[in-house]
């Protein structure tokens, strides 16, 4: 990673936050790290001797955050003795070449994804800043078999399994002391029980204890109700199985304060070996819930499953644009919903002066088209540019 420390874009169409006005023929200014000054080109200058980057006919956004990636696939095994050069290439094809500065892996082997972690951290690799979960709890029975896993290309690694209120207190205490930064609990699968509500509740109030949040990976309706009166903080997905949600859960997605990563790509994707019909199915209700969960004021985290389904995000912004989100709704589910969420409302996710000089710069115009966010020009973090597009 070299240094951009005194770095100016110019000439961009700057969106400094999702609620503010975008400024025209912009001027970013970035030192040591940080956003120095923001304005229009006539307002801003640039000091003598910075190095300029000229953003004329892109767009500049606040670094995005994906909200729910995972590493546990075989390409990540044993991290800590992969080439520096091949885990930049890794990285890029998955993440900063979208413009993601910023994730939060729920399911992994927690001590590999910090040790990638750390890595990043030390300037050795280009990638986003890493939150983990570590594994998932998952009901006793329900992790797939050994074969299963290798051939969805996911490295074998142990997931706790919790039957009571106990064990998921103990299991939640001792991930924490591990250093993981929130938690995962599978509801059900298809192989096992599920999760009883006050195990979950058992999770819930010791990880917030901590301050960690937590994520719910629902299977079924009942899954998602029984999550949120939990208590939990983020739904992992939609469930467009489960059919058009009824009116009580609505009403208490009205009452919640749980974000929603909707992960509609996801499910276009598992139903693509189904008849046209189904998958047209499939993809309308889960639409259909998003559109719902929006409706009730229900927050959205910007969430792809990333590792379960390949890296372009373009499909995921168009359908969440088909759910009735515009670019403004879709921004702030990129960026300051999750700052917010995550505790850095005040470092990440506007263009602000004094937060980290986390930016993505695109072409084309997001406004009428949000596909347009996936062309990344450059992507850069903390001031360094951890991605450039060379085509």
């Amino acid at each position: 990673m070299s240094s951009c420390t005194g770095l100016a874009l110019t000439g961009g169409t700057v969106y400094v936050s999702p609620t503010r006005d975008a400024v025209c023929d912009g001027v970013v200014l970035i030192k040591r790290g940080k956003i120095a000054a923001v304005g229009p080109s006539r307002l801003v200058p640039i000091p003598r001797g910075s190095t300029t980057l000229d953003c004329s006919g892109l767009t500049i956004v606040a670094g995005l955050w994906n909200s729910h990636v995972h590493f546990f696939e075989r390409k990540w095994a044993e991290v800590a003795v992969i080439p520096a050069h091949e885990l930049n290439r890794q990285l890029a094809v998955m993440l900063t070449r979208y413009g993601f500065t910023s994730v939060f892996d729920i399911g992994s082997m927690w001590e590999n994804t910090r040790q990638l972690r750390a890595r990043i951290e030390s300037g050795e690799v280009c990638g986003p800043r890493i939150r983990s979960t570590g594994p998932g709890l998952i009901p006793p029975g329900a992790l797939p078999p050994a074969h299963v896993l290798a051939t969805m290309g996911v490295m074998p690694f142990p997931a706790p399994e919790i039957a009571n209120a106990a064990q998921a207190q103990s299991t939640v205490k001792r991930l924490i002391e591990e250093g993981v930064d929130g938690i995962k609990l599978f509801a059900s699968s298809p192989r096992s029980e599920a999760l009883s509500e006050r195990t979950m509740c058992a999770a819930v109030n010791e990880a917030h204890r901590s301050s960690r949040p937590v994520f719910a990976h629902p299977e079924s309706a009942a899954d998602l109700t029984a999550a949120l009166r939990a208590g939990v903080d983020v739904i992992a997905h939609t469930t467009p199985r489960a059919g058009t949600w009824d009116e009580a859960l609505l009403s208490q997605i009205g009452r919640t304060r749980a974000a929603l990563t909707p992960t509609l790509a996801l499910w276009k994707s598992f139903s693509r070996h189904d008849r046209i019909c189904a998958q047209d199915k499939v993809v309308a209700t889960s639409i259909g819930q998003l559109r719902a969960w929006v409706d009730c004021g229900g927050a959205v985290l910007f969430g792809t499953d990333l590792g379960a389904v390949g890296p372009d995000p373009s499909e995921e912004y168009a359908l969440m644009a088909a759910a009735g989100m515009n670019f403004r709704e879709l921004l702030a589910s990129l960026t300051t919903v999750p700052a917010a969420r995550f505790g850095d409302a005040t470092l990440l996710g506007q263009i602000v002066d004094g937060f980290e000089a986390d930016l993505v710069a695109f072409a084309g115009d997001p406004e009428s088209d949000v596909r347009a966010m996936a062309d990344v020009k450059y992507t850069i973090r903390s001031g360094t540019i951890i991605y450039r597009n060379s085509d």
